[in-house]
């Protein structure tokens, strides 16, 4: 039997499978008593002395390099900026992480995100609570240049339910070359303009293209962030990349906050160098920040991942890579 703390919070809100499992295979399991993200501080305080640690996004470092009984790290989710692999390695801790299960949930709120800045959504829904009636225009993604930061598991996903907006162009930015990638899903963009074809709508030709971050940045109207938080990814995006942007695009993220410079884009949005943004992760969380201030700007409680069968998804997989650790299998997500 193994003590398994549980640091990540929500967890099995609204499905019991993951403690279940835990539970029928005879460990013992301490939740997060806090109902918030725990500073790193309290992942200490709290999870020492256990075996087996269920993590979301908390800083892991003070607590890899004071115990002396964690033996694994079961990552809800894909990031992995706030374990210390190499610390982990060091001390023999294993790590293991789910990241398929996010996927879905994250890449569809990226989608609702981009037509609710386009189309102020959120603004008029808070224009009509202050007794307000202006009826705002907006942008449709249809006809327009959609960049994506990061073509991994949630950016291809992004991509492939843009398709049928019909924006203009799908522009890729990658350290590697997503040349395979991009053919598959322009294959089903002509593939859909064929179709409408026949149909007789004249509906317009999605087209693919990889570019550099110069031209990502500069040709998007709007841009959505879908990278690791690393040393080179962090504070990626600060005042000067955020001025060479279109005055009238947007920008999202709802990958990890640190990629962008929270100060800088205040800044940006301040001076009306920008059309708006939605943040759904940030520097410090929960947030308080002054970004509040601004009618153009979305924010959410880094909550792509939180719908309820993606979340049940993570959860379960995390359990069960601790079941399957202390029951001598190997680990299926296996990191080190």
């Amino acid at each position: 039997m193994a003590n398994v703390f549980v640091s990540t919070y929500p967890f099995c809100r609204s499905d019991k499978q993951a403690i279940e499992h835990l539970l029928s295979n005879g460990h013992h399991v301490v939740i997060n008593p806090l109902e918030r993200k725990m500073k790193p501080s309290e992942v200490l305080e709290n999870a020492e002395n256990f075996d087996a640690l269920i993590a979301g996004t908390e800083d892991l470092t003070p607590l890899v390099e004071k115990t002396s009984k964690l033996q694994l790290i079961s990552r809800v989710g894909v990031g992995l900026d706030s374990v210390p692999l190499d610390l982990c390695r060091k001390k023999s801790i294993s790590v293991a992480y789910t990241p398929d299960a996010v996927s879905p949930a994250v890449s569809e709120l990226t989608i609702g995100l981009m037509v609710d800045l386009m189309r102020q959504v959120s603004f008029a829904d808070r224009e009509i609570r202050r007794g307000l009636w202006t009826r705002p225009y907006g942008n449709r993604l249809g006809g327009s240049s959609i960049g994506i930061l990061g073509f991994g598991r949630i950016g291809k996903r992004v991509a492939s339910h843009l398709i049928g907006f019909l924006p203009k162009e799908i522009l890729v930015c990658d350290l590697v070359d997503k040349s395979k990638d991009i053919e598959e899903l322009q294959k089903l963009a002509d593939e859909l303009y064929k179709l409408n074809s026949k149909l007789g709508k004249n509906w317009g030709k999605v087209t693919f293209k990889q570019v550099e971050l110069s031209d990502l940045v500069q040709s998007s109207d709007i841009l959505t962030i879908h990278v690791p938080l690393l040393e080179s990814t962090k504070n990626m995006f600060q005042l000067e990349v955020l001025n060479r942007m279109k005055s009238s695009a947007f920008l999202i993220n709802t990958a990890r906050g640190g990629i962008v410079n929270e100060g800088d884009l205040y800044q940006v949005l301040k001076s009306k160098r920008l059309a708006g943004a939605s943040l759904d992760v940030f520097d410090e969380e929960p947030y308080f920040g002054a970004l509040k201030e601004f009618e153009n700007v979305i924010l959410t409680q880094h909550m792509g991942s939180c719908s309820n069968d993606c979340r049940a998804d993570m959860e379960r997989e995390a359990a069960e890579e601790v079941v399957r650790f202390f029951n001598g299998e190997p680990l299926v997500s296996r990191v080190i």
